[in-house]
């Protein structure tokens, strides 16, 4: 049987009524080494706190349960004061008492989110971004106890440094960890948390020109190949088919179809959507046009390796990651810069951009170039429809209606 501990002050009803009314919680007794149980005296009944250390020099606090101030103990939502000893190490430890069933911590769900992703073939950088920009304080504190207002405030912290779009991926990806812990926990009872103090801010989808002309588009890939040939080959191939780096990466030896008059690549598919099933859609492909002059480039290559192995490699011959950009992104920049334009609006993606725009701009209908891309009619609706009348002055100009001077000569006397 557990042992009950004795504290005078909150021990019995009239004990606590006694106390004076405020928000701060009184200090109650220490029920074991990291838990403590707490007590906040209300102007109706009060409630029960209970205070527990994370075992890292952190700790984190939550209401659990009212008072029997003025109404008899139910087991469940009015505890007395011995009930809620045990429900109070309950929380803390878990409900068996052992660390497995402890709460989990944000950082627990990133953990856990992150063994998810990589079990269904997800890129599990999305469960690595979050870290980088969470606090110590946040990461460990369990999920249970999140509220709107602090996740908000972490939310809104990120705007002097990172645009509106960006968070917003961000506070998705860290709401899909909190929703996968809340799933396999139904001690998360907290999802609204998130919900509001992670919601997608306003306007951060404003059209920014991350679309590059073609003459730029081939100072990138003339200017990447000056820095490292394995670098401007993987651009290469990004400004020709569009494809996501993470795709372009996935090539292997036999992609290339090395037709001398209308090679092609078979593209590796993304697995994005939302689909359950990464793993087995990975697996196709789709056919991707490519140059004769990307075919020469990537048959030197591939020579002599066989073609089950990665058609690209890093310059000192290891495959590249599943994120390619953590490896390439100073050298992207690099060249951003030196083509003129600004590397806080330009990234190796505006290729895949700017491949979907020449596209729809040289009349490739919108199913075959969504096909292509790998991307649907909807996504190329929605993302690039701004862009054609922006980048289709030339084309449009060309049937506006032309006015003919009036001249003198050409006045005719109407009858009458």
């Amino acid at each position: 049987m557990a042992r009950k501990i004795s504290f005078a002050a909150l021990e019995s009803r009239s004990a606590r009524l006694r106390l004076k009314i405020r928000r701060r919680p009184y200090s109650g007794p220490s029920l074991a080494r990291g838990i403590m149980l707490m007590f906040r005296r209300n102007k109706t009944s009060g409630s029960w706190v209970v205070k527990a250390s994370d075992g890292h020099g952190n700790y984190w606090t939550k209401v659990f349960a009212n008072a029997d101030d003025f109404e008899d103990s139910d087991g469940k939502s009015v505890l007395t004061f011995y009930e809620a000893q045990d429900q109070a190490k309950k929380l803390a430890r878990g409900e068996d008492g052992s660390a497995d069933t402890a709460p989990i911590t944000l950082d627990g769900a990133l953990t856990a989110y992150e063994r998810d992703l990589t079990a269904r073939s997800a890129n599990p950088y999305n469960a690595q971004w979050p870290r980088v920009h969470l606090t110590s304080v946040l990461l460990a504190k369990p999920v249970a106890v999140l509220n709107s207002a602090e996740l908000k405030k972490w939310r809104d912290g990120m705007l002097p440094t990172i645009a509106p779009a960006t968070i917003n991926r961000l506070c998705r990806c860290l709401a899909a960890a909190l929703n996968l812990a809340a799933q396999h926990d139904e001690r998360i009872r907290n999802p609204q948390a998130w919900e509001i103090g992670l919601a997608g801010l306003p306007d951060a989808t404003e059209a920014r020109n991350v679309v590059m002309s073609d003459d730029k588009v081939r100072d990138f890939v003339r200017i990447a190949y000056t820095l490292d040939q394995q670098f401007g080959l993987l651009m290469d191939v990004l400004a020709i088919t569009g494809a996501r780096p993470s795709q372009a990466v996935r090539l292997l030896v036999a992609d290339l179809q090395d037709d001398p008059l209308r090679p092609k690549l078979t593209m590796p598919r993304s697995a994005k959507g939302g689909s359950r099933n990464r793993s087995n859609k990975k697996h196709e492909r789709i056919s991707v046009p490519i140059t004769p002059q990307l075919a020469v480039m990537l048959r030197q290559a591939a020579k002599g390796r066989a073609g089950g192995a990665p058609l690209l490699l890093q310059s000192d011959g290891q495959s590249w990651p599943s994120n390619p950009g953590q490896r390439y992104h100073r050298w992207v920049d690099n060249v951003v810069r030196a083509v003129g334009l600004d590397p806080q609006i330009i990234t190796a993606y505006s290729l895949r951009h700017s491949s979907i725009v020449r596209a729809l701009l040289c009349n490739v209908p919108a199913r075959v170039t969504a096909a292509m891309h790998d991307t649907s009619v909807k996504m190329i609706e929605k993302h690039y429809s701004r862009y054609i009348t922006e980048y289709s002055d030339d084309y449009a100009r060309a049937e506006l209606l032309q006015h003919v001077p009036r001249t003198g000569d050409n006045v005719v006397a109407l009858a009458g």
